[in-house]
């Protein structure tokens, strides 16, 4: 896939035609760009300022946050509505995701890990919750509600509004259309050690109902599928996952760990939030049948125990309804050593619970051969949560690492990202 998409790219540069300056559908403007023609959007992409008061006032909230002795949290970028980031090879530019339309990539030109430079990514695409993942030889998948999409050198196009791009899964392949559902539509991504793309998908009930089953079980909502990097011999990797909203691999024996948000209505201290491991393709983590962890759902709690499937516990389990998302093994050098090959996990913070909870992130220790948990999760890093109030500074979605060994934080609802570092 790689060769044909950018042999083509070098065969159809030079044939590039201007676009008509009027408005065009996602599929007219996708096919533009598959041919190496132009959208007609403007070159002057929008951009998000860097200064100004409200930079201030999240530089000033970051007073709030409490780190272990030696660390420093700094505002690296105001990027509206940060989600999921992925962070490319060379440059380090970072591509947002969101719970919207528009898509971000992050530009630090002078390196002083800093952000110079956020702007829209690919504007004439109409994204629908879109979410980023970087494989290793350099190609950007952005996987949305309903469709996966592709850019290849992405590092290169992003300057310019019109990106060269290829479908993965067609605007309503991912899920069956009748499936489409606003509640746990957020879907992540990431490439495999086996160069193969995984995808999230959560299923749209609190608890699934018994008619669903074999339809979800089948195409796996609820599960986390995998396919050939052009979309091709898709199969689910793994089911009875309620609704996973991070996922990630251990660098170290290649296997996939995720987060799993788990049943709401069941009381302020369970079920727990879960953070897994898959060490193999095939297996159940458990729901419907179980809300978190051991806890059964009301809805299954007559479920003889001969009519559940085998089901997978998790490694560890979180305080109920943190809202556990994005996770990121540590690769780097800054941080001291009992960090290192650790588990970063991100803690977006509860909705539904009487005391709130959340809104951190956390470290969960490994073994040095990756093998498993040496420790329990603790926090890392906290204070977006007034505990006397009960008031969010901000909302923490996903952990990332740049080059240098600092790990960026994204906060969805004080529209930033924020990088960690350790002073030597």
């Amino acid at each position: 896939m790689r060769s044909m998409l950018l042999g083509s790219a070098m065969a159809l540069l030079v044939g590039t035609t201007v676009a008509a300056q009027q408005p065009q559908s996602d599929a007219q403007a996708l096919q533009r760009m598959q041919n190496f023609q132009t959208t007609g959007q403007s070159l002057d992409l929008e951009t998000v300022p860097q200064t100004g008061r409200r930079a201030d006032q999240i530089r000033r909230n970051l007073e709030r946050i409490k780190l272990p002795q030696g660390f420093q949290i700094e505002l690296y970028a105001v990027v509206p509505d940060a989600r999921h980031m992925a962070v490319t090879r060379n440059n380090a530019n970072v591509f947002v995701g969101t719970r919207k339309t528009q898509m971000w990539v992050v530009v630090d030109r002078d390196k002083d890990r800093v952000a110079d430079e956020v702007k829209r990514f690919a504007p004439a695409v109409r994204f629908t919750q879109p979410n980023p993942c970087y494989s290793p030889d350099g190609f950007l998948y952005v996987v949305e509600h309903n469709r996966v999409l592709v850019f290849p050198a992405a590092e290169f196009f992003f300057e310019g509004p019109d990106v060269a791009v290829g479908t993965v899964v067609e605007q309503g392949n991912l899920i069956p259309r009748e499936e489409e559902s606003f509640n746990h539509g957020h879907r992540v991504c990431r490439v495999g050690p086996d160069n193969k793309l995984y995808v999230s998908l959560g299923q749209p009930f609190n608890v699934a109902p018994p008619n669903k089953l074999e339809l979800y079980n089948r195409v796996g909502i609820g599960g986390i599928v995998r396919m050939d990097r052009d979309g091709q011999n898709r199969e689910v990797f793994a089911r009875g996952v309620r609704n996973s909203v991070g996922i990630t691999f251990n660098p170290r024996t290649g296997e996939l760990w995720f987060t799993d948000n788990q049943v709401d209505g069941m009381g302020d201290d369970q079920p727990p939030g879960e953070i897994n491991r898959a060490t193999a393709a095939g297996q159940h983590f458990g729901h419907p049948y179980f809300g978190g962890g051991r806890v059964r759902t009301v809805e299954y709690k007559d479920t003889a125990d001969a009519q559940l499937p085998e089901v997978r516990h998790p490694e560890a389990e979180m305080v109920a309804h943190a809202a556990d998302l994005g996770l990121h093994f540590y690769t780097g050098t800054m941080f001291p050593e009992r960090y290192r090959g650790g588990l970063f996990s991100a803690q977006r913070g509860s909705w539904n619970r009487t005391t709130p909870v959340g809104a951190r992130v956390m470290f969960t220790p490994m073994k040095p051969d990756g093998s498993g948990m040496a420790g329990e999760p603790e926090v890392f890093a906290s204070g977006w949560l007034d505990d006397e109030t009960g008031e969010y500074y901000g909302r923490i979605v996903d952990v990332a690492q740049l080059p240098d060994g600092s790990l960026l934080v994204s906060d969805d609802t004080a529209g930033a990202i924020y990088r960690i570092s350790f002073r030597r």
